[in-house]
């Protein structure tokens, strides 16, 4: 059961998320939670602060941050508890303010900043922890570095499995079979020789993932603030609605597409030992949410859900070189390789390559090696939109629906065929929320209206004929 920032930011977060895990109780479940909500900006934002030399606010940000831990401490526990909280504070804070001063010594950069916020999720499990055993649960904090074991790379480390389920099934297998309730901070990690990396950012989903394979569980939950996947982003579509269930294919292309309810890595741990993962609503526990496993219903002429995501770069290499070659596709790729950057979308033509990129950190020396193999063009402020559903490919009439859906907006790339279960297409960005409105109304809104309408006209047909 994995718990995310805001179903822990404050006492009556806290509250539920201990509900919760009483109810899974005898489910013999093993909890992963995340940093409450905003205090990994708030470390980030200070080791940024460190950096330029400003030391002196760069530890002082974090003080309210500090506070709120207290807050849910002497809301929620004994005094004796509180006391023993208030020291574990204590000693992050010394412990931090040290690492923030090597910080602007500039020595060390990348393995300080994994550490400084490595706190985030270290004191949110020990306080959740604490939290359950008040309650009377038998829950321990285990420090999750002891558990998931990473490569030597820094700020979004790749892990090694079979060390991570090794060191799981070691650390955490005879608590579960004691029926103690293990407590881990997600996101965190460590190298074999121990120094402290992060998985990036929503790494907690791919944590979760990570021991619930080791363990191999019945189920993997991800406990957030929505109840489950959505039809499509309620910040744009009011109507947005819960999926019932998905397919592991399907919900790895919505959360590699844009989906922010789940973190794109976490389902390759659960389609690999076969886990059905659940996505649930802390604050709405008795909501159903989201059931993603092996098998999902296939609905002909229809979506599952519809993905965006912003802040696209658009690049179209030309070279007549390309006519007849071969090689040169590889040639691109290893620029790319080369600068760890990763392409979304890509299509081709005889003597053409357009792709695109939401990293465009290392954009200018990327640039500089394509333009020695031909032409570039550089298309800033677009948006990749993901209609989602199996069968997508193999259903007539789906890809004409959506372009009839979107006629008047210019459409700049389409990708459709490289997978069974999405279309993939680019538009301007500030022409996203309309697109993603209509969409949804089409396939999800109008069907609705359509279903009741015919309802209607038959209950009204059957009412004046006396058959009701």
């Amino acid at each position: 059961m994995k718990f995310g920032g805001t179903s822990v930011e404050d006492p009556q977060a806290f509250r539920r998320v201990a509900k919760i895990v009483q109810a899974h109780a005898q489910m013999r479940p093993v909890i992963i939670v995340s940093a409450m909500s905003g205090v990994t900006d708030a470390l980030l934002q200070s080791v940024q602060m460190a950096k330029r030399g400003e030391l002196e606010q760069a530890t002082s940000t974090l003080e309210v941050h500090f506070d709120r831990h207290l807050k849910v401490a002497t809301s929620l526990l004994s005094a004796r508890e509180v006391a023993r909280l208030e020291s574990a504070v204590e000693s992050a804070r010394r412990q931090i303010c040290g690492l923030l001063r090597k910080v602007s010594t500039r020595m060390h950069l990348e393995f300080l900043e994994d550490t400084v916020v490595s706190y985030g999720e270290r004191l949110s499990a020990e306080l959740l922890a604490a939290v359950l055993c008040t309650d009377g649960l038998p829950a321990k904090h285990i420090d999750a570095r002891r558990c998931i074991t990473t490569e030597e790379t820094h700020g979004g480390a790749q892990p090694l499995v079979r060390e991570t389920e090794d060191r799981t099934r070691r650390e955490l297998g005879p608590l579960v079979e004691a029926r103690e309730i293990p407590v881990l901070g997600g996101f965190i990690a460590a190298t074999k020789t121990g120094k402290t990396t992060t998985l990036g950012r929503g790494g907690s989903d791919y944590t979760a993932a990570l021991i619930g394979a080791a363990l191999r569980t019945r189920e993997i939950q991800i406990w957030t603030d929505v109840s489950g996947v959505l039809t499509a982003d309620p910040r744009l579509v009011r109507a947005a609605r819960t999926i019932p269930c998905l397919s592991y294919r399907e919900a790895a292309e919505l959360a590699y597409f844009g989906a922010k309810v789940l973190h794109p890595k976490t389902i390759r741990p659960a389609v690999e030992r076969g886990i059905p993962v659940r996505v649930c609503n802390s604050h709405r526990a008795q909501d159903e949410g989201t059931l993603i496993f092996s098998g999902s219903e296939f609905v002909p002429h229809t979506a599952k859900a519809i993905a965006h995501k912003t802040g696209i770069t658009v690049l179209q290499i030309t070279s007549a070189r390309m006519l007849g070659a071969y090689g040169f596709l590889r040639t691109i790729f290893e620029i790319f390789d080369r600068h760890r950057t990763v392409v979304d979308v890509v299509t081709t033509s005889e003597v053409s390559v357009s792709l695109t990129l939401d990293d465009t950190r290392a954009l200018g020396e990327i640039l500089t090696e394509l333009r020695g193999l031909g032409t570039v063009e550089v298309e800033e402020r677009r948006a990749i939109i993901c209609v989602v559903g199996e069968g997508l490919r193999t259903t007539p009439g789906v890809a004409a629906r959506v372009f009839a859906t979107i006629s008047d907006i210019n459409v700049s790339l389409v990708s459709l065929g490289a997978s069974n279960v999405n279309l993939t297409f680019v538009i301007d960005e500030e022409r996203v929320r309309e697109a993603v409105a209509r969409l949804h109304f089409a396939f999800f809104e109008q069907e609705v209206e359509s279903v009741c309408g015919n309802h209607q006209s038959r209950t009204t047909a059957g009412a004046s004929t006396g058959l009701l």
